[in-house]
């Protein structure tokens, strides 16, 4: 599969089910934290991710989250060439989290849930025998889950992270996670924006990007905003976080 030439359900069925999906299975957050925490979590990972972005955090004392799907390994596209095994390698070394995908980028919001759960467990076999930890956060591909994948997912995974943008506070849904994208040319200004929001009213703010590269695709970013990123969060004060590492913080409600 194309992961980037792929579109997601724009249908009016698509919206419905992606409303819907909202609502069902939630597992609302336990708490807030007590000063505002980051996150920098890259999906797919592109190798730029991997060798160009690990390096910018680990310079500032920051650790980051790699959504990897295995099955892209080695192929080349639009968002460059992906990570393989000894990328991943690196990244665990370095002490990231490697988080898990579907094996070949497949959405969990059209696939039955069955076949979610086959992709998602050949993904983490994958990247286990390549050496990572057991995954215990999850991105949904483009975004996108039907209510049976969520359900399904939820019982794997402490996280699940989508791509609709918002704060995590005390109520906020761990099975689907906001988050707020650094893509394209407006991506570092659109992230400066809720890194105030999340400055002045409080609350986990998780950024995504895809490659970390000059000439970036339309769904990553340059090596230069992803440092000025880094920089102004520590600046502000944020507490950067792995995912993982946040949804503990917060913990479950219930």
């Amino acid at each position: 599969m194309n992961a980037e030439v792929y579109t997601a359900d724009a249908s009016l069925k698509g919206k419905l089910r992606r409303r819907w999906s909202r609502l069902a299975h939630r597992r609302p957050a336990a708490s807030s934290p007590g000063r505002p925490m980051i996150s920098f979590s890259f999906d797919d990972a592109p190798v730029s991710a991997a060798r160009d972005g690990a390096p910018i955090l680990e310079s500032m004392g920051v650790r980051g989250t790699f959504y990897v799907c295995a099955g892209l390994a080695g192929i080349d596209g639009p968002m460059g060439p992906y990570t393989q095994r000894r990328d991943v390698e690196a990244l665990v070394a370095a002490g990231h989290e490697i988080g898990c995908h579907t094996f070949g980028h497949l959405d969990c919001g059209q696939a039955d849930a069955a076949e979610v759960a086959r992709e998602a467990r050949k993904n983490r076999e994958a990247l286990i025998a390549w050496g990572a930890p057991d995954p215990t956060t999850f991105a949904y591909p483009y975004g996108d889950v039907a209510p049976a994948a969520k359900a399904e997912l939820a019982r794997d995974y402490i996280g699940l992270r989508a791509l609709h943008p918002g704060l995590v506070k005390a109520g906020a849904d761990l099975n689907q996670l906001p988050a707020v994208g650094v893509e394209g040319p407006d991506g570092e200004a659109v992230a400066r924006r809720w890194m105030d929001r999340a400055a002045e009213r409080g609350g986990w703010l998780i950024l995504y990007t895809h490659d970390v590269r000059e000439g970036a695709s339309a769904f990553g970013c340059t090596p230069c905003a992803l440092g000025r990123l880094v920089d102004r969060a520590l600046e502000a004060g944020f507490e950067p976080v792995t995912v993982a590492e946040g949804v503990r913080r917060l913990g479950a409600a219930g």
